[in-house]
């Protein structure tokens, strides 16, 4: 006899915003946003009263990072530009985002969802997959008693989505926010995933969204009554195979509690456009500064790369990237800095450049890389020209 699997699918709500709110409790109930990279910290006048920045008085490029659910209310979300932001909710308080304050409190969290079920998948800093299935409790409680171990440890609150598979627990996970906890019975697939937008589905972006617009496909209960033939003639057959499947709830993916990283990288955003010949010193400093960084990544955590990319974003945000492939793989940081040189002799350098970035890939632990000593090997300056 088979036992049906509980997936769980645990996402921390508004995870960055309630961070911060544990440092300002008095910022509870008001529209808040994180991000910006010129964001100003609250300053404290001689009474002891702090004086938070408001969205309308930011100046500068950037978007947010997330926001509270009252800022959501006013048409605000993560991902949005700061100066549309600043138009829908110029009252917004602006905070400045403290990634080392979030990285803590991911492993926070995590630590005390292992306590309780340890068969964790990490799907980024403030959601995982837990598998539930061997677990001797009926699910509602176990839920709760997995919310509680967060709260115990983090003061924050999350939500949780739990059904047989992680397509569905990850949809789930998001019903019933902020603190909730979504449990989908077997039947009930028709009743309460079908009427949902399309889009929920993880997987299916906003080009993807569009087109299946066009064709009159705007619920996952009309993905699931569209004919799978007309679904491959639009989307290819792989992707049209897939969104077949998972319109009637199907998903095998088991949960990975552990898997080799496919890349690293490292990119910035620059506060102006900066020229490739006026501010040549500028973007040189930054580009060698991000080899350096991308570097120290790699061996903190391991691995060496035998591809090392670049990516830059023109003043117009056309995005353009090149690769190089190397005869044996790297560590060091002047090594990823050369072939990154070459890859940026590639790319024309007429424009503004809005964002810089590197990347290694073809990663593999260096107890079994194929790579030469380079020590010796002289460090060649790197100008934009």
């Amino acid at each position: 006899m088979t036992t049906e699997r509980r997936i769980a699918h645990l996402d921390m709500d508004a995870f960055f915003a309630s961070v911060e709110l544990l440092t300002y409790p008095e910022l509870r109930g008001q529209a808040v946003v994180v991000g910006g990279r010129s964001a100003s910290a609250p300053v404290t006048n001689d009474k002891g009263e702090k004086r938070f920045a408001r969205l309308r008085d930011y100046v500068g490029r950037g978007v947010i990072t997330t926001s509270t659910y009252e800022a959501r209310a006013l048409g605000v979300f993560s991902g949005m530009g700061l100066m549309k932001s600043a138009a829908l909710a110029p009252d917004a308080i602006i905070l400045p985002a403290n990634f080392e304050a979030y990285r803590n409190f991911s492993r926070l969290f995590k630590a005390a969802v292992a306590s309780v079920a340890p068969h964790i998948e990490d799907r980024g800093i403030d959601e995982i997959y837990i598998d539930l299935t061997h677990i001797d409790e009926e699910t509602h409680v176990l839920a709760k008693r997995i919310k509680q171990a967060v709260f115990d440890a983090t003061g924050l609150s999350c939500s949780i989505g739990i059904t047989p598979n992680k397509l569905l627990s990850k949809i789930c996970s998001d019903l019933d926010k902020p603190d909730g906890i979504t449990i989908l019975a077997p039947n009930e697939l028709t009743t309460r995933i079908w009427p949902l937008p399309a889009k929920k589905i993880n997987g299916i972006g906003p080009k993807a969204n569009e087109k299946l617009a066009s064709l009159s496909i705007h619920t996952i209960g009309d993905l699931a009554a569209a004919p799978a033939e007309q679904l491959v003639t639009h989307f290819g057959r792989s992707t049209g195979t897939w969104m077949t499947q998972v319109a009637q709830g199907i998903d095998d993916r088991p949960v990975v509690t552990w898997s080799e990283p496919k890349s690293i990288s490292r990119e910035t955003t620059f506060e102006r456009d900066l020229h490739a010949k006026h501010d040549r010193a500028r973007l040189s400093e930054v580009f060698t500064s991000l080899c350096m960084r991308l570097a120290d990544d790699l061996q903190r955590k391991g691995y060496a790369s035998r591809t090392i990319g670049i990516k830059l974003k023109y003043a117009d945000f056309q995005v353009v990237t090149r690769d190089l492939t190397l005869p044996d793989d790297v560590t060091e940081g002047q090594q990823i800095r050369l072939a990154a040189t070459e890859c940026l002799k590639r790319v024309p350098l007429e424009q503004k450049i809005r964002l810089l970035g590197v990347r290694a890939g073809s990663l593999r632990p260096v107890q079994v890389a194929d790579y030469h000593d380079r020590s010796e090997q002289p460090t060649l300056p790197f100008e934009f020209e």
